[in-house]
């Protein structure tokens, strides 16, 4: 009992010691994890991607870290929120990053009263403004407040907006690009300010085909009156916005990405109807086209082989007509030889008989030539002759009548005188006798050789009178001339 009672001492008092050990190590734990705690609790340290807001619990004030560092804070009575500095809301997707938000497709409606869902993701980045983020924090306190409250309700109703202003078949038939840039618009400059109106929608279709029209893929605009919600523009053609939520938080979109819309069921029946039979159509139209094609090859095939044969026909006619003309030619080409032959022959006598006539009529002419010349010689002379009596007789009666004309003004001068009239005969007689002198000295009388007249008033009566009488002269002219060569030749 002794031992046991022993033994059970010594485990008591170890179990002390160790207690007192514990509560000396616990003693001098607590300061030090009291430190380290405060330290921790003072320091800040940031990342990057991301923006903090630090509240100052004593002060009530707000200092925004948007850079990565460290930075300090009031320990314990303050508060941090952390905000993401870009942050990506899809509805519709559920592939590719980790998005904040997994929503479903956005459900529109058309302005033709079609439905539809959206698939669409947006991005959105935060200011880097201390004072936006001051104020943004101050309406939504947290990340999550901030992007359902804010971003995913802002991107449903721009979404829901935009739609109305088109109709279903407008957006599944080429739409979806300008749908895209009219959403990511709104979303960065505002809403805009719109007002129902019935308007034109141009559609491309396939024209129909007919006779005036056999192309089966020419398109044709078409016109349908709709009614849309259309922007209101102002003055200068721009449109009219509404306040932008996102604008007083300094909040930018920067990118929107649209995935594959679905339409409603009536809807897609109808673009399936309306693509089974512009289908069906071209088929149809094709298929006609196909039998029209084979008809005209067939009919072209048979023109052709028409046509080859006609000119095979054609190209034999015409060589049977060539080898005739050949032999025609050849024996034309010999008849005409032996006929330039026999002409040439022919014309090789004639000219030597035309060469013999020929100098014997260019003596005849120099013998004529000759005498028409002595006689046109004579004729000359004669003429001369004549005109130089005439000339002659003319002065001397110019000159009698001159005479005349004086002594009758004297003589009825010396009449008028009357007792003066041996005086004045006398000096009459001696001026004629003076004048008569200077006048008559040197002037000589030659009597023609010969002398010819017509008629009873010695005047010719017709032309032909006077050229048979110049030609007598002429000839009588050239026979003295002939004489006096005789003459001279034997002298």
């Amino acid at each position: 009992m002794d031992r046991m009672n022993l033994g059970g001492g010594l485990k008591v008092e170890e179990r002390r010691q160790l207690l007192r050990k514990g509560l000396k190590g616990v003693l001098y734990a607590i300061p030090v994890a009291a430190v380290a705690l405060t330290i921790n609790s003072s320091v800040l340290m940031t990342d990057a991607g991301y923006s903090y807001v630090h509240q100052n619990n004593i002060t009530g004030e707000l200092d925004v870290f948007s850079e990565p560092g460290i930075h300090l804070r009031m320990p314990f009575l303050s508060k941090i929120t952390q905000y993401d500095q870009v942050i990506t809301v899809s509805f519709g997707n559920s592939k590719g990053e980790d998005f904040y938000q997994r929503l479903n497709p956005i459900n529109v409606r058309f302005a033709d009263t079609y439905r539809g869902d959206i698939p669409v993701t947006f991005r959105f980045k935060l200011s880097s403004d201390p004072e936006s983020m001051k104020k943004m924090h101050k309406e939504f306190r947290n990340n999550s407040n901030l992007i359902d409250a804010l971003l995913v309700k802002n991107a449903r109703n721009v979404t829901v907006i935009t739609a109305t202003q088109y109709t279903g078949e407008e957006f599944f038939q080429g739409g979806l690009n300008q749908f895209k840039s009219k959403l990511g618009d709104q979303l960065r400059d505002g809403i805009y300010t719109t007002e129902r109106k019935q308007v034109e929608v141009e559609q491309m279709d396939l024209a129909p085909v007919g006779i005036e029209q056999s192309d089966a893929n020419k398109l044709e605009r078409t016109q349908q009156l709709v009614w849309k919600t259309v922007p209101v523009t102002d003055e200068n053609g721009q449109p009219i916005r509404q306040d932008n939520p996102l604008q007083q938080y300094g909040i930018q979109v920067t990118q929107v990405t649209i995935g594959d819309p679905l339409p409603e069921k009536q809807l897609d029946q109808l673009l399936s109807d309306k693509k089974r039979l512009v289908a069906d159509r071209i088929r149809a139209i094709q298929e006609q086209e196909t039998s029209k094609a084979q008809a005209e090859t067939e009919q072209l095939r048979k023109e052709i082989q028409r046509t080859r044969e006609v000119q095979d026909a054609q190209r034999a006619k015409e060589l049977a007509v060539i080898a005739q003309q050949k032999e025609v030619a050849v024996a034309e080409q010999i008849a005409k030889r032996e006929i330039v032959e026999a002409e040439k022959t022919k014309q090789l006598a004639v000219v030597e008989k035309e060469k013999e006539l020929a100098m014997e009529q260019a003596n005849l002419e120099i013998e004529k030539a000759f005498a028409e010349k002595e006689l046109a010689k004579s004729e000359a002379n004669l003429g001369i002759q004549q005109a130089n009596a005439k000339a002659a007789e003319y002065e001397a009666k110019a000159i009698l009548a001159k005479g005349n004309a004086e002594a009758a003004i004297l003589k009825a001068k010396y009449e008028a005188l009357g007792a003066q009239g041996e005086v004045y005969l006398a000096e009459l007689n001696r001026d004629i006798s003076v004048a008569m002198y200077n006048n008559l000295k040197d002037f000589k009388v030659e009597v023609p050789e010969h002398y010819f007249a017509g008629g009873e008033s010695g005047k010719m009566t017709t032309n032909l009178d006077v050229i048979t009488g110049l030609g007598a002269l002429g000839m009588m002219e050239k026979s003295q001339k002939l004489q006096q060569v005789a003459v001279t030749a034997s002298q």
